[in-house]
């Protein structure tokens, strides 16, 4: 058990039993105890710090590391070294989200391959005569939007 989580429950207990007898039984020194009280009092010194850092966060949607964080605290005048952003980064959970490459892979087996009937040949001499499709996925903080239409070639309006 952590120190801290030792001080915390006789800080709970302090009126029930003596804070020496509590000390010695969760093998901590009183002067820890009473260091661990006096700093309860005191507003947390890298707080301020972690509002900039969560801001710059959401600025950049949560994917910066504290490297790039750092560069970018460094530009607006804010002077720390980058072990310092990490250990905030981590303290307050502020760490980029990885975003993993999705894998595609074998998406199982088609039931029936079709011939490229364009071949590379994207011009049409008439009207409704080549149609293609294409998917768009788009990024957004609310998820995944997916943009699908299909176009003809003969004057790239949209048919639907």
């Amino acid at each position: 058990m952590r120190p801290r989580v030792k001080y915390t429950v006789i800080c709970r207990h302090k009126n029930e039993y003596p804070v020496s007898v509590m000390c010695r039984f969760f093998q901590v020194s009183r002067s820890g105890y009473y260091d661990f009280v006096h700093r309860l009092g005191r507003p947390e010194k890298d707080a301020a710090l972690a509002e900039i850092i969560a801001e710059q966060r959401e600025h950049s949607f949560r994917t910066y590391g504290y490297r790039r964080m750092w560069l970018v605290l460094k530009k607006r005048g804010t002077h720390r070294n980058p072990k310092t952003i990490l250990r905030i980064m981590e303290k307050y959970g502020l760490l980029a989200e990885i975003r993993r490459r999705r894998k595609w892979g074998n998406l199982g087996q088609q039931a029936h391959q079709y011939e490229n009937l364009l071949d590379r040949r994207f011009h049409a001499d008439r009207p409704n005569s080549k149609w293609v499709t294409d998917i768009s996925y788009i990024h957004t903080r609310q998820g995944m939007l997916y943009l699908s239409m299909i176009r003809d070639l003969y004057d790239n309006s949209i048919a639907a």
